[in-house]
């Protein structure tokens, strides 16, 4: 078991696949009661259906986090479910599309933001003033290696992870003496279809050849899975990590070492 959260409830956005997906069932594996968010109603199914196979409690929310009215329906139901709130996972998140910034269509800019920064803006205060009343909680943000250093032509990608880091540091330090404590993870490449769909920008007629040339430049010569990325997920959800608050947790490898 990766941390004890018997008898907690967490809600995972994003939890159709991938990263989402994994930290779903590792959630449920250390105890949870897990409320799977995702736009894509039968990818977040199949993951309650591998959670309930495992003996876990699972419900499914379809929902477009950048949207107040479908944020507050999927915390509804999470509380209507179970009746509190303690772990939330900002995780959902899109990459938007590689241009130089000179030519970085504005409209898909604004989209990229509205997912991941508003997206998460608005989960967490979706989930924050139950936290607060009840004095415990922890929410953990979806930022990048790209909220840390540039991302050459992914300007909105690295702009919305810059601003989920600042965002959680923010919150942080407004709601610590309540009992809440907000941290981000930073993931670097991860074996993910939002990965897939960069080596294809990048190259579209050798997409395995970006990927070869990234793990080459990583220190432990792979990417990463994204069941390591939820194992430090849950573990900042976690009493284990009771005095680490407002941190953006770097997991790439090495990567941001050199």
């Amino acid at each position: 078991m990766i941390a004890d959260l018997q008898g907690k409830v967490a809600i995972v956005t994003g939890g159709a696949n991938g990263i989402g997906r994994a930290t779903c069932v590792a959630f449920a594996q250390a105890g949870a009661r897990v409320a799977v968010i995702d736009q894509d109603a039968a990818g977040a199914n199949a993951t309650c259906d591998a959670i309930r196979q495992s003996g876990g409690e699972a419900i499914a929310v379809a929902a477009d986090v950048g949207d107040a009215v479908q944020v507050r329906h999927y915390v509804q139901t999470t509380l209507a479910a179970w009746g509190r709130i303690d772990a939330l996972f900002n995780n959902a998140g899109i990459g938007g599309v590689q241009s130089p910034v000179v030519d970085y269509p504005p409209e898909v800019f604004e989209r990229v933001l509205r997912v991941n920064l508003i997206g998460t803006l608005l989960g967490m205060q979706g989930v924050l003033p139950g936290m607060i009343a009840q004095g415990s909680g922890a929410i953990v943000n979806m930022a990048s290696v790209s909220g840390n250093v540039g991302a050459p032509t992914m300007c909105a990608y690295s702009a919305s992870k810059h601003a989920v880091i600042g965002l959680t540091r923010t919150t942080a330090a407004e709601v610590g003496r309540q009992g809440v404590r907000v941290n981000a993870v930073c993931p670097g490449p991860i074996d993910t279809d939002l990965m897939d769909a960069l080596h294809r920008g990048i190259n579209p007629q050798e997409p395995d050849a970006v990927k070869a040339f990234n793990v080459g430049r990583n220190p432990m010569g792979r990417y990463g899975d994204p069941a390591e990325v939820a194992k430090v997920v849950v573990f900042l959800a976690s009493d284990g990590a009771s005095f680490v608050n407002g941190a953006a947790w770097v997991i790439d490898g090495g990567r941001t070492a050199i």
